[in-house]
C-alpha cells in the first residue's frame, strides 16, 4: 500500500502541486481494484455453465443472458467483493499520508487536503496530549466497528444468496 501511495503521489500530487481528497481516492481505488476484480472473476466463474447454456438455448442473446441470468446469480458474491474491498481501503493509512495529507478542518472540496479516520488515528496516536490520544482511540474503535459491520453484511449477503 505504500507503493500505491508513492505512485499516486508521483502521478497526481506532483502533477497538480497539492494534496487532495481526489488523489487519496485514486490511491484507495488502486488498492481496491485487484480485490474487486478477483472476487468478480471468481463469482462470475461460479455461475454454472448449464444455466448460461439454458438461457442461450432459449434464444436469448449473450448480452441479455449476462444481464438477466449471470449477474443476478453472482450478485451476492459481487456485493461481498465490493464490501470487502471497501473495508480494506477504509483501514489504509499509508496511501492517504502520501496523497490526502489530512486536515484539521472539515472540507467538502475534493481538490483540498482532507482528513480520514486512519489519518486521525495516526496523528492522534503521536500526540502528547491525552485528549488527542483519546480521539485516536475513539477513531480506531469507530473504524473497527465500520469494518466489522461491512464484513458481517458481506457474510450475511453471501450466506443468504449463494450460487
Amino acid at each position: 500500500s505504500i507503493m500505491v501511495g508513492i505512485f499516486a503521489y508521483g502521478l497526481i500530487v506532483v502533477y497538480t502541486h497539492h494534496f487532495s481528497a481526489l488523489a487519496g481516492a485514486f490511491a484507495l481505488g488502486l488498492i481496491m481494484w485487484p480485490i474487486v476484480l478477483r472476487t468478480s472473476e471468481e463469482m462470475l466463474g461460479r455461475v454454472p455453465t448449464s444455466v448460461r447454456e439454458a438461457s442461450l438455448a432459449l434464444g436469448t442473446p449473450k448480452w441479455r443472458t449476462v444481464l438477466k441470468v449471470v449477474l443476478p446469480s453472482a450478485a451476492a458474491g459481487l456485493t461481498t467483493g465490493c464490501m470487502l474491498a471497501i473495508a480494506r481501503a477504509a483501514g489504509e493509512t499509508a496511501p492517504l499520508l502520501f496523497t490526502a495529507l489530512g486536515s484539521e478542518f472539515i472540507s467538502f472540496k475534493i481538490t483540498q487536503p482532507m482528513s480520514a479516520l486512519p489519518l486521525e488515528i495516526f496523528s492522534g496516536a503521536q500526540s502528547p496530549y491525552p485528549e488527542q490520544i483519546q480521539r485516536a482511540w475513539a477513531a480506531a474503535l469507530t473504524l473497527i466497528a465500520l469494518v466489522l459491520a461491512l464484513t458481517l453484511v458481506a457474510r450475511f449477503v453471501t450466506a443468504r444468496r449463494s450460487i
